[in-house]
C-alpha cells in the first residue's frame, strides 16, 4: 500500500509550483502531519505536510523543478512497495 503526495494549490488560480527544498529524503520514515518539503510560487512559500504514514519511497520532483497542481510529487508507503502502478501518474 502506498499514497501519492500531490502538489497543493496555494491559491485558486495557481497552476503549478516549484519544489524549493525537500526536508526528507527517500528512505526516511514520515508520519502524517510531518513537513516533508517546501514549495514556492512567485508570491508565496509554503510547507508541504505529508498526509500518509510510512517511508518516503519516491521523490517525483527534484528541488528547483516545477510540478502541476495535483501532480504527484512523492509516494509514501511500506518499504518494498511496487511503484510501477504509480509511474504513469508521475
Amino acid at each position: 500500500m502506498a499514497t501519492e503526495i500531490l502538489m497543493p494549490a496555494l491559491s485558486p488560480t495557481m497552476e503549478e509550483g516549484t519544489l524549493a527544498k525537500w526536508l526528507v529524503k527517500e528512505g526516511d520514515t514520515v508520519s502524517s502531519g510531518d513537513i516533508i518539503a517546501e514549495i514556492e510560487t512567485d508570491k508565496a512559500t509554503m510547507e508541504v505536510v505529508g498526509y500518509a504514514e510510512g517511508v518516503l519511497l519516491y521523490q517525483g520532483v527534484k528541488a528547483g523543478e516545477a510540478a502541476a497542481v495535483n501532480g504527484v510529487i512523492a509516494v509514501v508507503g511500506k518499504p518494498g512497495t511496487d511503484l510501477m502502478p504509480f509511474m504513469s501518474a508521475i
